[in-house]
């Protein structure tokens, strides 16, 4: 679960150690975040694991946790709670490639821009 949380708040270009609840570690923010999810998908997963007669208890949990963050579409669900987390309601979030002139290019010349699209190279 660690791994799965860790792998999003770093794709996120979030800080690992950015904690709110658990301090004093390289990985607080993943811990805390992986909290939200643990309740519904780690701990059922374990009960429901060790109640099997099972002699590979470790490859089972594993499995199924990876079937239940697949199932609970957790990747997704824990890259909108963290987006929403630190920058607020979605319906205020405006992704970036619709705003408006997102992308210049430096002209050359001192701080002009160029419209983008256009081959600006010598024609071969």
């Amino acid at each position: 679960m660690y791994g799965i949380v860790h792998s999003v708040v770093a794709a996120l270009g979030c800080s690992p150690g950015l904690g709110f609840v658990h301090t004093g570690n390289d990985r607080s923010f993943v811990y805390d975040v992986a909290d939200l999810y643990k309740a519904e998908v780690s701990i059922p997963v374990a009960f429901d694991a060790a109640a099997l007669d099972d002699v590979d208890l470790e490859s089972t949990v594993r499995r199924r946790v990876r079937d239940a963050v697949v199932d609970h579409r957790l990747l997704e669900r824990c890259a909108r709670d963290i987006t929403m987390l630190l920058l607020g309601e979605e319906e205020t979030l405006e992704p970036e490639w619709e705003q408006e002139e997102v992308l210049s290019l430096w002209s050359g010349r001192g701080h002009t821009t160029v419209a983008g699209g256009i081959s600006y190279g010598v024609d071969w």
